[in-house]
């Protein structure tokens, strides 16, 4: 199996931290040498060792955004 290589091209921002204290964040990442996406993922102190995540182009960020935005969070029980 190939190494898993990233790049950090940007923090945005922290979101909370996890069960094993790591940080979940928003980050700008190439992975593998292609073009940076925007992820969602948590993260150890030394930005070595990740978890499970989730990746979004451009275009899907847009639509997420407008749904996030939609919503009435004061209104939901979670």
């Amino acid at each position: 199996m190939a190494e898993l290589k990233f790049e950090i091209e940007k923090k945005i921002g922290v979101i909370g931290t996890g069960s094993k204290g790591w940080n979940k964040e928003i980050n700008l990442v190439s992975w593998n040498g292609r073009n940076a996406k925007v992820d969602i993922r948590e993260w150890d102190e030394e930005h070595e060792k990740m978890g499970k995540g989730i990746t979004f182009t451009k275009e899907e960020l847009i639509s997420l955004k407008n749904i996030l935005n939609s919503l009435e969070l004061e209104n939901m029980d979670i």
